[in-house]
């Protein structure tokens, strides 16, 4: 199974957003693997942030998303990458479906809500960055013959 990694960001934490959010991945038949609520350490947000190093915006993404908390997730599932993306909706809110996180609780792109990896690569890069292999539960939910053929 692929996993993907999430992160509801400072300001999905502070509007009281988590549990929605969660439930929509678990509605969907996607497995929790990992979760954790932390305050991210500059280090950690200039890591992740590192492709974006020379652009103008990479200060203020790393001084958004250490904030305040974020809920970090691991996430298992059949293209759990690609969906979570669908499920998330476009960068831009303003962009983003109606029916997606985004579309439905954003409006601003400095204040997206959410992220998720954008690829399996970049999903393995990011989960080992975030979570070391002891804070991942390997497990199968009861329901999942009822999901997958």
């Amino acid at each position: 199974m692929e996993r993907t990694f999430l992160a509801i960001k400072p300001d999905g934490v502070q509007r009281g957003l988590v549990g929605q959010i969660i439930s929509r991945f678990e509605s969907k038949g996607f497995t929790l693997v990992g979760l954790k609520l932390m305050n991210v350490s500059r280090e950690k947000a200039e890591q992740h942030y590192g492709e974006h190093k020379e652009k103008p915006f990479f200060a203020g993404l790393v001084d958004f998303i250490t904030s305040g908390p974020v809920v970090a997730m691991v996430w298992e599932g059949k293209g759990v990458v690609a969906s979570a993306r669908k499920i998330i909706g476009a960068t831009n809110p303003l962009n983003s479906e109606p029916g997606t996180i985004r579309g439905d609780y954003g409006i601003d792109i400095g204040r997206n809500i959410i992220h998720g990896s954008d690829a399996v690569e970049t999903a393995q890069r990011e989960i080992a960055l975030w979570f070391n292999d002891s804070e991942l539960a390997g497990w199968e939910p009861t329901l999942t013959k009822w999901i997958y053929e």
